[in-house]
């Protein structure tokens, strides 16, 4: 007789006797060799487990079960990231104590995950809302306080006015709070900050050293957002300062090696200094206007690659290019932010994807000075040849009544090939490339109809047993005509004419390196080229590599070689209630101290609404019996630092609390930690991996720091 599987009885069973055996508690003294598997550790929201955790923690735990039965000693610990803004709104909506809410969630995760039988040492269990727990996240950003990386700045932040609190960028969808919908507000607030920027050069160069996936590090890396360029000064034509001191706008850029193609300058809405150019910008309504539009706008929206791109030129107000010195434009767009290089940038249209497209909205030159390196991959260069150096042109022709192109068959050499020739002294391309058409096919009428962007060429010519490197001019042109000359018995011993279509074309292995140019043109795909090649049309710096012109043109203008992040310092306080209170005290005889370590935690107090304020100061603020303290340093009067820290902060630096969680003299035993660190394993979410994984290696390096 078969007994049917009942898992309400059998399953709690064996879950118990588990649990009375401590099978799955790591051993800090064990000598098997350790094996530290590690989860995202959950919000306990009131809705319970959701399939995300299931999926994450199943995963994990048959990693951790199949390296115990191969005899490692297995750390997989749980825990609850239980402060944070989901539990404070249901505790504004129902008035209910976020601390019961929290206790009630992880009471109901914690039934739930034992039910399911997932292999966790509950022995370990941590929860960032407990005092025990956030008594050392408080004593780790006083480590950061006494060591200078936390300080307290006067910023604008994104507002919603009807939840009453700070958003990060991420929050703001559409110039909205993700949250209600209600359009937000730009308002200048003191926070405390992290100042991660110092750790900027590690956290990018030590990516090179994580066993993290490829994709989270170049997650990593461009929010980071490491540059290496220079600074250059514009100066602002016939404008000075009244103490005459010449007004100059300096610009950050990754690119000076195209400096003579800048056609223009860009400044962020909230550059300094154009508020004292007002008077001489013909146009002071329009900009006003499009400031105040542009600092209602989210980071995100404003940079989005795919958002069109937006400005206002500054009328009346020109530039100087130091490199041409040439007058050029300048404009004010949200797509340039104030705290990335110098809140300034010179466009160069023909080498940079959104000032292309910007100059192509506004009707603004568009200057190529880097033209695309080309090794022709079919005929290299042959060593021991002579290398010959010389101007040239590629002639795509096209007959307008068949649609078809003008090719040269070489007779012998095996080369497919458009008109191609040397540009004489005194000729230009388009002069130069009629000649070549007339001599080897003898068409006699021909007009240019497109000229594409120029390159490098570099093959072996083996026709004159020569290597070439070619400054290719490359031209699309059209018969007016059919007139004809016949040419001489010279060329008609070289090679033969064929019309082809463009399929035939692709098919028929034309020789040219710059065929995907063509392409470009014959499709009318308007690219420009990104890459570093080439100088020309850059004067003396004509036939530089770019980086060897980069280097050389800062030196010519007196610029400065600099490095440049895209990261921010860390807002972290929060004008809340749910979360760990800031242990700062503030004195007007003695500024900030902080809160003597032995009186750490600085618990939560008890309060009634927990609203932030209309001015939107956090609910701890008015309570004045907790708000109101002697000073640590002088023991005047003194008020409590009523902001808290973000849900971030709990999270940053609690797998090194699972080594040692019962720990009450410190964060951890130094010994436990060498122990079962680093983390073998890591299994999260991948929408979370970029900032809960910067923002712990920033507090792991930190506290590495500290010895």
């Amino acid at each position: 007789m078969q007994i049917p599987y009942d898992p309400k009885k059998i399953e709690p069973k064996w879950q118990k006797k588990w649990q009375d055996e401590k099978l799955y508690e790591a051993d800090d003294v064990s000598p098997s060799p350790k094996f530290y598997s590690l989860i995202e550790f959950p919000y306990p929201s009131g809705a319970g487990l959701h399939t995300g955790h299931i999926r994450s923690n199943t995963a994990m735990d048959i990693i951790s079960r199949k390296r115990r039965m191969e005899g490692w000693n297995v750390l997989y610990p749980i825990g609850w990231d239980a402060f944070g803004l989901p539990t404070e709104n249901f505790a504004i909506k129902t008035g209910k104590d976020p601390a019961v809410v929290t206790k009630e969630n992880t009471d109901n995760f914690r039934r739930q995950l034992q039910s399911l039988g997932f292999s966790f040492d509950w022995s370990r269990e941590i929860n960032t809302t407990d005092p025990a727990y956030y008594k050392w996240t408080q004593w780790i950003f006083l480590q950061m306080y006494k060591k200078g990386l936390a300080y307290k700045a006067k910023m604008t932040i994104n507002w919603c006015p009807k939840d009453k609190i700070g958003l990060a960028n991420e929050e703001v969808i559409d110039g909205k709070c993700e949250r209600c919908g209600t359009q937000v507000e730009k308002r200048e607030k003191e926070q405390w900050m992290l100042a991660i920027t110092k750790y900027a050069d590690r956290l990018d160069k030590d990516l090179d050293t994580v066993d993290f996936q490829e994709r989270i590090k170049i997650q990593q890396r461009n929010w980071i957002g490491r540059s290496e360029g220079a600074e250059i000064e514009f100066p602002i034509s016939n404008f000075q300062f009244p103490n005459n001191e010449k007004t100059k706008v300096k610009v950050f850029t990754t690119r000076p090696d195209t400096l003579f193609g800048a056609t223009y300058l860009v400044l962020a809405p909230e550059y300094p200094f154009i508020e004292n150019l007002k008077f001489k910008i013909k146009n002071w309504s329009e900009v006003e206007l499009y400031i105040k539009q542009a600092k209602q706008k989210s980071e995100i929206d404003r940079t989005a690659e795919t958002k069109d791109k937006t400005g206002v030129r500054l009328d009346g107000v020109t530039a100087v290019n130091p490199v041409t010195n040439e007058e050029i434009p300048m404009f004010v767009a949200d797509y340039v932010l104030a705290h990335y290089g110098t809140g300034a940038i010179m466009a160069v249209p023909a080498h940079d994807a959104r000032d292309f497209e910007f100059a192509k909205k506004f009707g603004l030159p568009i200057q190529e000075v880097v033209m695309e390196r080309l090794v022709d991959a079919k005929n290299p260069h042959v060593p021991g040849k002579e290398i010959v150096f010389r101007d040239a042109v590629i002639a795509a022709v096209r007959d307008p009544k068949t649609g078809k192109f003008l090719i040269l068959k070489w007779k012998k050499q095996p080369w497919t090939t458009f008109v191609m020739g040397g540009i004489e002294k005194g000729e230009d391309a388009a002069t130069a490339a009629a000649r070549e058409i007339l001599e080897e096919t003898g068409y006699k009428n021909v007009k240019v109809v497109k000229t594409l962007r120029e390159a490098q060429s570099e093959f072996y010519a083996a026709h004159k047993g020569v290597n070439r490197v070619a400054h290719t001019r490359n031209l699309i042109l059209e018969l007016v005509n059919d007139e004809r000359e016949k040419i001489s018995d010279e060329e008609s011993e070289i090679h033969e004419i064929a019309w082809m279509s463009l399929d035939e074309i692709r098919n028929a292995g034309m020789t040219h390196s710059e065929m995907p140019i063509f392409y470009e043109g014959f499709e009318s795909i308007e690219i420009p080229f990104t890459g570093r090649g080439i100088l020309t049309n850059s004067g003396k710096f004509d036939g530089m590599s770019s980086e060897d012109a980069a280097k050389a043109i800062v030196e010519a203008v007196g610029g400065k070689i600099v490095t440049t992040y895209k990261l921010r310092d860390w807002v972290f306080s929060r004008q809340r209630y749910w979360g760990e209170p800031i242990p700062l005290i503030h004195c007007d005889n003695c500024g900030w101290q902080p809160v003597p370590e032995e009186d750490l935690p600085v618990r939560l107090p008890k309060v009634e609404k927990y609203e932030p304020t209309d001015d939107g100061e956090s609910p701890l603020s008015k309570i004045s019996e907790w708000v109101n303290v002697k000073c640590p340093n002088c023991g005047g009067d003194a008020k409590r630092e009523t902001d808290t820290m973000p849900q971030w902060a709990g999270s940053s630096w609690y797998y090194l609390r699972y080594a040692d969680p019962h720990n009450a003299e410190a964060f951890a035993d130094a010994s436990k930690l060498k122990k079962w660190l680093p983390v073998d394993w890591y299994n999260g979410g991948m929408e979370h991996t970029t900032l809960h994984l910067l923002y712990s290696r920033f507090w792991h390096k930190f506290l590495f720091d500290q010895g």
